[in-house]
């Protein structure tokens, strides 16, 4: 069997298995390196902040870090990250450590906003201030929708937002989007045939859900790959005035259903959360979006999931070929390289690896 850093490819325990050399084959083996540069020194506050073009190059060189020994190149050496998170987090805190670990970075955690400051009220913009003196980049998670825009008032240093409230979670889609050209890599390029294109249904309410909200967000840039959206909720405004624009400007068709059992046999993929955070407080999914290896689902559906579940997704999915929720999670260490190397404008560091 294939292997990765004494792994198998896609490092899943159960589930489909992705090689990330389909998808770098897919382009002959070419990154725009050139379109990566133009990442040194931005903030990434939400995926509108990203371009077509950039999810795919960022896709491609998450492919190369996942399919080659990067190690000894240590591309983000010198540099130190800061791991700001106010709100509970496993997977994000993590997978961003491991990337910045495994590229021989160093990181400051916070990994409990309860023992910062902000305890004790003090306000983000002064912790912002702080962090300019203390390291080289921001990964933060808030509960505050706002909190970007209140750090931001005092910080000058590159920040990623891992999750601001109901707001965004710009890493996240392009993980979920790098297991998706791994998937179908013909996804990817300029004009997919339209076998390739994707039906996808959208399990909750975009407007409150940061996850969906980032995944539908580069859905709706990708339209020669995206044949149509369909929106699963329980609410018949499932966007919200902020989203609402964007969703109707769109060319992709988005439509609205309150029924998933109408659409299971169209289906390429589902993408769904467990929570969406309505106030103060966290709504969960309906129990009659539920899915269940006895849901019907067509057999060429994926499910998609950005984790942590709760009884929406049912474990005897877990070892079908309906599961790539479990190889989305396996690639963001790799997605979260690609976007810090590239933020420190070191993504040509690795171009001469496309030769091996």
């Amino acid at each position: 069997m294939t292997t990765l850093h004494g792994l198998p490819y896609g490092a899943n325990s159960t589930g489909l298995r992705l090689d990330p050399r389909e998808l770098l084959d897919a382009h002959g083996r070419e990154i725009d390196f050139g379109l990566l540069d133009a990442f040194a020194g931005r903030s990434i506050v939400s995926a509108l902040d990203f371009s077509r073009d950039e999810v795919v190059e960022l896709a491609k060189l998450a492919a190369l870090l996942e399919s080659t020994r990067v190690e000894m190149r240590k591309p983000l050496d010198g540099k130190i990250i800061i791991t700001a998170f106010f709100e509970p987090s496993t997977r994000t805190r993590l997978s961003f450590e491991s990337a910045i670990e495994r590229l021989d970075g160093k990181v400051l955690s916070v990994p409990d906003g309860g023992m910062t400051g902000a305890a004790k009220g003090e306000s983000l913009a002064d912790i912002g201030e702080m962090f300019n003196t203390y390291g080289d980049a921001v990964v933060m998670r808030h509960t505050k929708t706002s909190s970007c825009d209140e750090i931001r008032t005092n910080l000058t240093l590159p920040l990623i937002n891992a999750g601001n409230g109901s707001g965004h979670h710009p890493s996240q889609a392009l993980l979920d989007w790098y297991a998706l050209l791994k998937w179908r890599p013909a996804l990817s390029l300029p004009s997919p045939s339209e076998d390739d294109r994707l039906h996808l249904a959208i399990i909750g309410t975009p407007g409150n859900m940061r996850a969906v909200k980032s995944f539908l967000h580069v859905a709706l840039k990708l339209p020669e790959a995206v044949r149509r959206i369909t929106v699963i909720s329980e609410m018949a405004d499932p966007f919200g005035s902020a989203l609402r624009p964007e969703v109707e400007g769109s060319p992709v068709p988005v439509a609205v259903s309150h029924d998933l059992r109408e659409h299971l046999d169209d289906l390429d993929v589902i993408y769904m959360n467990s929570i969406a955070l309505l106030g103060d407080s966290y709504k969960q999914l309906d129990s009659k979006f539920r899915l269940t290896s006895a849901s019907g689902l067509s057999p060429k559906t994926v499910v998609m999931h950005p984790l942590a579940r709760r009884g929406e997704l049912d474990t005897s999915l877990d070892g079908t070929d309906h599961n790539l929720y479990f190889a989305q999670a396996a690639g963001a260490v790799f997605s979260r390289q690609a976007l810090l190397v590239s933020v420190f404008g070191r993504a040509e560091w690795l171009e001469d690896l496309l030769a091996t």
